[in-house]
């Protein structure tokens, strides 16, 4: 196709991700324009019905809802992300489905404003995966050795838990192995790692750890308890 297309999209947000990965792993030729969900400008709004990324500018036209953009890129685009066979390209599209059921589950997850319900959205996540892992081969990607949509939608679901993993231990992926090795696949892969900025682990520390919940707590206590023991170092040296 001949029009030009333009990621609108924002640092954080793990849909916009899932698009970025796509477009790499397709080598699509696209631009890419970072907004500010916190001070969202007009011709944003006017593009994006429900005033979220990402959003796809296709020529004059603007696609939004991150699963649209991503059946979009597989009619009109070369190297399909989706597998030939009817059942198993609509097995796919519903592991996807169930991968934006992870990302609302980790939502609630560092938006709990206390330490039994953190620890309950923290079951929820560990039985979210345990049926992921169940449905693994012997990889290295979720169906074999072809690189899938469900890759592309997954990769940012583990990337939020590089950041996670540093503030305590929940054990979200304990015993699951082939979902381990399929994470840190996903981690090596160039158009994973590029779907980012080089800030973004930097960003998503802030972020978690200035909402005011249980888990932001932890991470202020961590930082008072590291304060102390470096002023307790400093005193006995």
């Amino acid at each position: 196709m001949t029009n030009s297309l333009t990621l609108v999209s924002h640092a954080l947000c793990p849909y916009v991700q899932r698009i970025a990965i796509a477009l790499a792993e397709k080598q699509v030729a696209h631009d890419r324009i970072t907004v500010d969900l916190a001070n969202k400008p007009d011709w944003f709004l006017a593009i994006s019905p429900l005033g979220r990324t990402p959003v796809l500018k296709v020529g004059e036209a603007a696609l939004f809802e991150s699963g649209a953009i991503l059946e979009f890129l597989e009619d009109t685009q070369a190297h399909p992300l989706h597998p030939e066979d009817p059942v198993e390209r609509a097995r796919h599209r519903a592991w996807i489905g169930f991968g934006a059921e992870i990302l609302a589950d980790i939502a609630a997850f560092y938006t709990a404003h206390g330490p039994e319900a953190l620890d309950a959205r923290a079951t929820v996540l560990r039985n979210r995966f345990r049926r992921v892992d169940a449905q693994l081969g012997e990889g290295p990607w979720f169906a074999g050795k072809q690189f899938s949509l469900v890759d592309a939608v997954y990769a940012p679901v583990f990337r939020y838990f590089d950041t996670v993993e540093q503030i305590a231990d929940f054990g979200f992926f304990a015993g699951l192995d082939k979902l381990v090795a399929w994470r840190a696949e996903l981690a090596r892969r160039p158009s994973v790692r590029a779907a980012v900025g080089a800030d973004y682990d930097a960003r998503l520390f802030d972020f978690l750890r200035n909402r005011g919940t249980a888990l932001s707590r932890m991470m202020h206590a961590d930082r008072q308890d590291a304060v102390r023991e470096a002023r307790s170092q400093v005193g006995t040296n």
